[in-house]
């Protein structure tokens, strides 16, 4: 897909990056997003107060309510996971929404960047697998009789690596879609002229696929916590 205009991918160009920022667009606007959230997150902190202001409580009172839910599914023993969770679902929010400001291109609309979240919730799954299981963790796989093992494993080695292809497809396409159509009505309605009821659709759209991989993503941390059955 061919941009017009892409503020950081002509900024890089005017010193010497040029050929690649316009051939990895995604990973340009990864960093824009990555830097955006590291400078808020600082400012955020030397911000925090003993007597929180209104900002400080609206803050607190989201990542308390965002956590709450998660721990409904994974129940107290996903407390430590939750970090990467909530960074994961910020991320992916900001990732989808910046497209909407002139000149920015979504890293989520982007299949390379979409693969890179969900292979990191993959490895995650396993690795609290073993954590809470131990070698005992292959139990998931098998069954629970030897002799259903043959029919077992294949099916739960093709669901578990289809996590990767559910994760990441659904959010790439979603997002490239949107990208493709707010493209279409800029260049025949005009940047001012777009109908704003589809651009409120599209905000809307844009968090639900960042919830959406965010549910998923603790559910499959929910089910390496259980025990096999």
């Amino acid at each position: 897909m061919e941009h017009p205009y892409l503020f950081f991918v002509e900024l890089l160009g005017l010193v010497g990056l040029g050929d690649f920022a316009h051939h990895y667009p995604h990973i340009v606007y990864m960093w824009v997003v990555m830097i955006f959230m590291i400078i808020v997150g600082v400012l955020a902190g030397r911000s925090v107060h003993l007597i929180p202001s209104k900002l400080q409580n609206v803050i607190e009172w989201l990542v308390d309510e965002v956590e709450t839910f998660m721990l409904t599914v994974t129940g107290p023993e996903g407390r430590p996971y939750f970090p990467y969770a909530f960074t994961l679902l910020t991320f992916i929010f900001i990732g989808n929404m910046v497209s909407l400001i002139p000149g920015f291109f979504a890293p989520t609309a982007s299949l390379n960047t979409t693969v890179a979240l969900a292979l990191c919730t993959f490895f995650l799954t396993h690795i609290i697998g073993f954590k809470f299981h131990g070698m005992h963790y292959y139990k998931h796989f098998i069954g629970p009789v030897w002799w259903m093992i043959p029919l077992i494993l294949p099916i739960e080695l093709v669901g578990h690596f289809a996590r990767v292809l559910s994760l990441s497809f659904r959010l790439f396409g979603n997002m490239l879609g949107k990208e493709l159509t707010l493209m279409i009505l800029f260049a025949l309605a005009g940047l001012y002229l777009a109908p704003i009821p589809i651009m409120i659709l599209f905000i809307f759209a844009k968090f639900v696929q960042a919830l959406v991989f965010f549910l998923l993503s603790i559910m499959y941390f929910a089910s390496a916590m259980e025990d096999a059955h």
